[in-house]
């Protein structure tokens, strides 16, 4: 008789016990470490394929969150274990706010903002720069088979981006503005783009900003702070990372005009609010997005993230990664298990 391999059922076991490796900062210490797999009850263990670097990483190791752990919210894997059986085996993506499930928030499907929520890699729950990772089986959504581990790592950012237009009614008689060249303002800015604004990108970065136009979105260069930029905007979208771009989003911004808040980085920030009262602007905050609108914009093809890519490391060289990232001007950084 042919001697058979372990059970599927072993090979869940076996998870319990085992020592994986994850890329954590801890104490004001970036590096890689030993810690054991993920347990949280009634929860799935992802084996983590492929993650990506965001800007809100890099903000933790500057003190943003006041968070200790494994870095990571981005990520693409395979189900090795979970409470809902058919999700074993399947490819996905995952929310990262995790709710307590009781209050009145969860009850009404809203988990991003529970009082009592953890968020992967950012607050009270460790992320996915690691070969496995840990969530709710209702944070996780199957990937669509034609869409590759490059593409389905854009999701949560690509998410994010999308929250934009469940917050506020864009169309093709709106002037909008997206300031920041970065990982973040290229995707808003694309899928703004298929609203059919008048819409501009500004930045920084030449070759960033080329990318952008390349996808057929009009840029403006910024140059030692001095932005013409042309007529004022309906719509504003701040996510260029830096303080001085909430300064920017006002001037840009006509009265009774909106700005949209993305960027998030550690610090205050020296701001004059009368711009806002006598313009009488409207300020909002902007954070997580679903993520079936992302899904359907990868595949359909309407959104490339391909030429977003900036570079791929294996996970033992995440600090270089994060190093990498870390640097003026870099699109997205991925990391391997």
């Amino acid at each position: 008789m042919k001697a058979r391999g372990p059970s599927p059922q072993s090979k869940i076991q076996n998870l319990k016990s085992k020592i994986m490796r994850a890329l954590r900062f801890e104490d004001g210490v970036l590096g890689v470490a030993e810690v054991p797999v993920p347990e949280r009850s009634g929860e799935a263990i992802v084996r983590v394929t492929l993650a990506g670097i965001c800007s809100t990483d890099l903000q933790i190791t500057r003190g943003y969150a006041g968070f200790n752990g494994t870095l990571g919210h981005e990520f693409v894997g395979v189900v090795e274990r979970s409470p809902d059986r058919g999700q074993i085996g399947r490819r996905v993506v995952g929310e990262i706010n995790a709710g307590c499930g009781a209050c009145e928030l969860c009850r009404e499907g809203d988990p991003r903002h529970c009082a009592r929520r953890t968020v992967l890699g950012i607050h009270q729950r460790d992320g996915a720069f690691a070969e496995y990772v840990s969530l709710p089986p209702g944070n996780l959504l199957a990937v669509p088979d034609e869409l590759s581990d490059r593409q389905a790592v854009f999701v949560e950012p690509l998410a994010a981006a999308c929250e934009i237009l469940d917050q506020v009614s864009i169309n093709d008689t709106h002037r909008v503005a997206v300031i920041g060249d970065g990982k973040l303002g290229q995707l808003i800015a694309r899928v703004l783009a298929t609203t059919g604004c008048e819409l501009k990108m500004i930045g920084k970065h030449v070759n960033n900003l080329r990318l952008a136009s390349d996808a057929g979105i009009r840029t403006v260069l910024a140059e030692d702070g001095r932005v013409d930029a042309g007529a004022r905007c309906d719509f504003v979208v701040e996510a260029s990372g830096a303080a001085s771009g909430l300064q920017l989003a006002v001037d840009l911004a006509r009265p009774r005009g909106t700005i949209i808040l993305k960027s998030t980085f550690h610090g205050a920030v020296p701001f004059e609010t009368w711009r806002i009262v006598v313009d009488e602007l409207t300020v909002i905050g902007s954070r997580c997005g679903r993520f079936a609108r992302a899904i359907e914009l990868l595949r359909s093809g309407d959104v490339d993230v391909k030429p977003l890519i900036a570079g791929e490391y294996p996970l033992e060289s995440g600090v270089a990664a994060m190093t990498a990232a870390s640097q003026p001007g870099t699109l997205k950084v991925l990391l391997k298990p």
